[in-house]
């Protein structure tokens, strides 16, 4: 456990919650890393570096209404304090400024959690050489992060929870020549030096695939293998006005004729939100603790949407403790039946795609989603990888490449991390298979 994060989380809060009037709730963050990382280009080290950071931000409750603040921690208790209070105060004055919520939420109860994952990372002195005789002789360009992530909560009623997580992910780009290149990730939470090596090898195919000239497909619905990196980009969807059982209400999700009109997906999909890889924490910024599986879509058929306290409060539905913009914290999409070694031979004869990028609603009600192919995507013949395609557009709908279209998924299922450093590392990812299908639509 980090210990010097856990304590300093707990003489804040104590601090913040002794301050407190008789009718004023806090409800508290903290979240910050400690890494290590590396940036490569041309397979050679360009930096290598330490994060050490932590950061805070508290919501004050008080007269049915609410109003936040965030900060970056100095690690100066003295001098956060000050900050913090003078911000406490700040907000005291100008809450009542602002309309009343009817929805809002209140904690309640006393319920704690504390989760710790250790994993088996590579020490910092050992990144380098272990990954450069690997790559050596590539052209990779990409980031190495590792080391530990932490988290917590806690409100001046009495809930109270912490986790912390190791993990790893190498996030990157091989170049072949033409400056066409292919995307790849490998993360978790203990190195397996095997199992990277063979990513990298099976890289090496496509790569020399990449080198042939490239073939410009027209516009048309294509039998098509989607990659698992790919399948995830296609499940990010639902966490934008897809699950969310407050766009369902407010018919404004691509899941509403699921729920209207009883259509079904293909049984070859399911989709869970499932927190037993313990790559995320399952409490909220509410301290409000989701189950550890709750299955949203079971073989097609919509069983379950993601619906927050504050969703529960406005529609008189049962809360199952999301977070308040109700999208997906851990999705995890069920395997199928078709191994790995297979899949080109299934294919026959069409599309192989190894990612999807710059993905958006076009027909948000209809579940349409629209995107395009880039890096490192095919076109098959006869179960054999021709050559590279220029990069399409695509345009199609949920209800055809995870309903009437969907075959088959792979056995395989693959976690995809959130590889995102904006305001830190990113914790969690996607678990989903590759799929087939007897039909995908690229448009121009």
């Amino acid at each position: 456990m980090n210990v010097l994060a856990k304590d300093y989380f707990d003489s804040i809060k104590n601090s913040i919650f002794n301050e407190l009037g008789p009718d004023e709730i806090v409800s508290i963050d903290i979240s910050g890393e400690s890494s290590n990382f590396v940036r490569f280009n041309n397979s050679k080290v360009r930096q290598i570096g330490m994060v050490d950071d932590l950061s805070v931000s508290f919501s004050l409750i008080s007269n049915q209404r609410t109003m936040s603040f965030a900060s970056t921690l100095s690690g100066d208790m003295e001098t956060d304090m000050s900050n913090l209070l003078s911000n406490l105060n700040r907000i005291r004055k100008d809450i009542n400024s602002i309309p009343e919520d009817p929805y809002i939420v209140y904690p309640t109860g006393d319920g704690s959690s504390f989760s710790e994952k250790s994993g088996d990372l590579l020490s910092p002195e050992k990144v380098v050489p272990t990954l450069t005789p690997v790559i050596s002789d590539l052209s990779l360009t990409g980031i190495w992060s590792s080391g530990r992530i932490f988290t917590g909560n806690s409100n001046s009623l009495g809930q109270e929870h912490w986790f912390e997580s190791d993990s790893f992910s190498l996030d990157y780009s091989l170049i072949a020549s033409g400056e066409r290149m292919l995307k790849g990730t490998y993360a978790g939470t203990s190195w397996d030096g095997a199992e990277f090596l063979d990513r990298i090898n099976g890289d090496r195919y496509k790569l020399d695939i990449l080198t042939k000239d490239p073939v410009e497909i027209k516009p048309g619905k294509y039998r098509t293998f989607i990659e698992s990196a790919g399948v995830s980009d296609l499940v990010s969807m639902f966490s934008w006005g897809g699950i969310s059982e407050s766009s369902i209400q407010q018919a404004e999700s691509s899941l509403c004729k699921m729920r209207s009109d009883s259509i079904k997906l293909s049984p070859c999909f399911s989709l869970s939100e499932d927190f037993k890889g313990g790559s995320v924490p399952r409490f909220n910024s509410n301290g409000e603790v989701a189950p550890e599986r709750l299955d949203l879509i079971v073989s097609g058929s919509l069983k379950n949407t993601l619906v927050s306290s504050n969703t529960s409060k406005e529609y008189k539905v049962e809360s199952n403790f999301a977070e308040r913009g109700e999208y997906l914290r851990s999705p995890y999409m069920s395997a199928g039946d078709l191994d790995n070694s297979d899949v080109l031979s299934e294919l026959g004869t069409g599309l192989y795609l190894s990612n999807l990028h710059y993905l958006n609603w076009s027909d948000r009600i209809g579940g349409r989603v629209t995107g395009m192919t880039r890096y490192a995507c095919f076109w098959v013949e006869d179960g054999k990888l021709v050559s590279p395609i220029k990069d399409m557009r695509f345009d199609d709908s949920i209800y055809n490449f995870f309903g009437d279209s969907l075959e088959d998924a792979t056995k395989n299922v693959t976690f995809n991390p959130n590889v995102g450093t904006y305001n830190g590392r990113s914790l969690g990812g996607t678990h989903c298979p590759g799929i087939l299908l007897s039909s995908f639509e690229m448009t121009l």
